[in-house]
């Protein structure tokens, strides 16, 4: 082989170019590298989740020991787009045992009414000629934070470790880490916004400026905030679980809860102790359907999850494969069906425990069949068109684009097969710091309606519908995929067609996260102003230009962004033959890692 490396130029060109054709073949390229493994995978927002919930699993704990610290983690390292304010749906699959999703999200205050908003003055951010019911950033957005009750029931229910352990590498954040690029450009940009809250200004700019990315950036309020409450478990006598209650209490029922409550009360905001003390997460029944042989899994009807459930009972009816991946045929096709799935949700989802969500129609095959009618193959539709078995509705009718939303997202998956699946969000920047708590409040609030009688309008105690939709797959019964996003009202469009590119293509993971994306607008968007775009259509820059042209003569009305311009950025862990193969998303720089 020597010899044969030392002859002629065009032999060795010959020979490296039969080997890197052999390498492609096997290796498709992809932007980022394949991550695979044996023993556990992480996947989160940043390395510094992935670093929490990986050396939590190093310690022995389970995936949800490992997921809740992740979260802790990003609460901390990612309050550019989540904070320990916000809220949290959350799949859990223990080995053997039936899914369960834990809703932490947490409702309007008692003092959120419709009357309210109905007459409140606009805020110093808004335009004071039009701004929308309730607003999309401020103390009057706020709902009760609910993602820290859920990550404690979620630890107390199915993890092993104590919160003291679960927490310590966001503890650890907490007295400094290097500031990521995202969060610094956040700082600067919603300044305007945060600038009137002292608490804030002190909490984001310690030195009286923005801090620059890769300096380093403590959080001295939220360090007193988790020795508080790890001082509160040490305290408490007894098993792991009543530990962790205490900690729950400290947060709800304590002097945290009274700080919170105390603050809103002195700003203006609606939150009180009250409120604080009535809230509990809750373990709720997982929605699901088949697509092809295999089990989709989604949180309820309080969550947009249930559009990708009946958009894939419509997909089931058409051979995708033979149209072609992101053919014209193929993204039309999608796209329609995304339109209507949307039409459902914001019609006819919201809180459970408040309306009757006729979620036995929504997601059967047979209602799917009736809706597959209504695609026409030869023109884009203009309209909202939801199941006509609910009445008509009044929608919100302002054309004005509401606030830049996000969230982030937490996978992860041990050596005896559990899986942890969450999308957290809500208490992102431009935040408002609860005092000398450190904790951001949330803006949730402004995703309810004030149309009356529709599932998702204001009520006291109510929880909004959120836009965040983790995934997991089973196959046979077993986990397949768990997969999440950020990415507002595009989650399931995102999660769905990286879940087509996986089950339809046969796609790796890493593959369909990175395959050129759609993103409809052709719906009533879940915040603040709540504008419905007919029509529109976002297509990456990478998709070709004829199959935009072809898109355009049927009617949709064609937005080219750039080549990796969707809002979206996933998490993906595969689960097959005892093998762990994750993706992350190269859009918005996620981390994966595997053993």
């Amino acid at each position: 082989m020597r010899k044969l490396f030392t002859g002629s130029t065009g032999l060795k060109a010959l020979i490296f170019s039969s080997i890197t054709a052999i390498l492609v073949a096997q290796n498709p390229t992809t932007m980022y590298p394949v991550v695979r493994g044996t023993h556990y995978m992480v996947g989160a927002g940043n390395n510094l989740a992935v670093a929490a919930g990986s050396r939590i699993l190093e310690q022995g704990g389970n995936a949800v020991d490992a997921g809740v610290a992740a979260t802790l983690a990003a609460a901390i390292t990612e309050m550019d787009h989540f904070g320990l304010g916000g809220e949290m749906p959350l799949i859990i699959k223990m080995n053997g045992l039936p899914v369960n999703i834990i809703a932490g999200v947490g409702p309007a205050p008692k003092l959120a009414t419709v009357d309210f908003y109905s007459k409140r003055k606009p805020e110093p951010f808004e335009d004071p000629k039009n701004y929308p019911p309730i607003p999309g950033n401020g103390i009057l957005a706020a709902t009760i934070p609910g993602v820290f009750d859920g990550l404690m029931l979620a630890l107390e229910k199915y993890g092993t470790m104590s919160f003291e352990q679960v927490v310590q590498p966001a503890l650890e954040y907490t007295k400094g880490f290097p500031l990521p690029e995202i969060f610094s450009t956040y700082i600067r940009t919603t300044e305007p916004i945060f600038k009137p809250w002292p608490a804030s200004m002190k909490f984001f700019e310690p030195n009286g400026f923005i801090p620059k990315r890769g300096d380093m950036f403590s959080e001295p309020d939220m360090t007193r905030t988790l020795q508080a409450l790890i001082q509160a478990e040490q305290k408490t006598k007894g098993k792991r679980t009543a530990k962790i209650e205490a900690v729950r209490d400290y947060f709800y029922r304590g002097p945290i809860a009274k700080k919170i409550g105390q603050f809103n009360q002195d700003n203006g905001g609606l939150i009180r102790f009250e409120d604080m003390a009535a809230y509990h997460a809750e373990i709720d029944e997982a929605r699901t359907t088949t697509y092809r042989g295999y089990t989709i899994v989604k949180p309820g009807f309080w969550t947009q999850g249930p559009v990708m459930l009946e958009a894939l009972n419509m997909l089931e009816g058409y051979d995708l494969k033979a149209m072609g991946h992101n053919s014209p045929k193929y993204l039309h096709t999608v796209v329609e069906v995304a339109k209507l799935a949307f039409a459902d949700r914001d019609r006819y989802y919201g809180d459970p425990k408040f309306s009757k969500i006729p979620e036995d129609v929504l997601l059967s095959k047979g209602y799917a069949e009736s809706r597959r009618k209504l695609i026409d193959a030869d023109h884009a539709s203009m309209e909202s068109r939801p199941g006509d078995f609910g009445g008509p509705m009044a929608m919100p009718q302002s054309k004005t684009p509401s606030p830049a939303a996000d969230t982030t997202c937490v996978n992860a998956v041990d050596k005896w097969g559990n899986v942890f699946s969450a999308t957290p969000s809500g208490a992102w920047l431009p935040s408002v710091i609860a005092g000398d708590t450190g904790i951001p409040l949330g803006t949730r609030l402004q995703t309810l309606l004030t149309v009356p009688g529709h599932p998702n309008t204001l009520e006291p105690g109510k929880r909004p519908r959120v836009t965040l939709s983790p995934t997991m797959v089973l196959k046979d019964g077993k986990p397949f995929l768990a997969l999440s996003t950020p990415g507002g009202d595009n989650q399931d469009q995102a999660l769905l067609q990286v879940l087509l590119n996986i089950l339809d293509f046969g796609m790796s993971p890493q593959e369909a996260a990175e395959a050129p994306r759609f993103q409809t607008e052709h719906f009533y968007a879940s915040f603040a102003n709540h504008e419905f775009v007919p029509g529109k259509l976002n297509l990456e820059g990478r998709i070709p230009r004829e199959t935009v042209e072809a898109l355009g003569k049927l009617g949709h009305k064609v937005n080219v962004t750039g080549p990796w311009g969707n809002g979206s950025a996933p998490t993906v862990i595969k689960m097959e033959n005892g093998v762990y193969e994750g993706a992350a998303d190269p859009r918005r720089g996620r981390f994966i890692y595997g053993y």
